[in-house]
């Protein structure tokens, strides 16, 4: 038994001393990988005028192809208050005497679309309804998609996508 420990014990000290010496040279440099997908979310902002030529319905392409699993919110500038924006998750539901108003949406990987429902005459709304309506589109990776977080509420989901007012792109609609 004391031979085999000394004999484990001389192995041992061998294999320590063996592993000491210079550090080889450099080896040669891989080729670039793939450029990464962009796990941070990206915020577009749109303006609309609802008009029957348009159909009260506008097509916008992303820049960017989306991810499969990437989530898409959408807002409504409503007005402003103490300079601040204020922003409503859509689908967005007013009610008049017996007609109903949706502003909503729809998308794919590489467009989205924001339109005017409901059962509501379009034309005979006013202009408040129908021009110069400002939206904003976010494209939510499927990382933060399953966040604890109130996504109707415009400012926490910038906060936790990283964005600020500074990253938000103005795109045109698709002709």
């Amino acid at each position: 038994m004391n031979k085999i420990n000394l004999t484990a014990l001389f192995l041992l000290i061998s294999v320590m001393i063996s592993c000491v010496g210079p550090e080889g040279p450099q080896g040669p440099i891989g080729p670039q990988g793939e450029p990464g997908i962009n796990i941070l979310g990206t915020t577009y902002e749109v303006e609309i005028d609802f008009t029957s030529q348009n159909d009260y319905f506008e097509v916008f392409n992303f820049p960017v192809r989306l991810e499969d699993s990437d989530a898409v919110l959408v807002y409504r500038l409503v007005g402003v208050e103490n300079n601040r924006d204020i922003w409503r998750l859509l689908p967005q539901f007013y009610f008049f005497e017996s007609n109903i108003l949706i502003y909503n949406f729809d998308y794919s990987n590489i467009d989205f679309g924001i339109f005017l429902d409901g059962n509501i005459q379009f034309s005979t709304l006013g202009p408040q309804w129908r021009l110069g309506q400002v939206f904003r589109v976010i494209v939510v990776p499927a990382d933060f998609a399953s966040s604890r977080i109130d996504f109707t509420d415009y400012e926490a989901v910038m906060k936790l996508i990283g964005a600020t007012e500074e990253d938000v792109i103005q795109i045109q609609p698709r002709n």
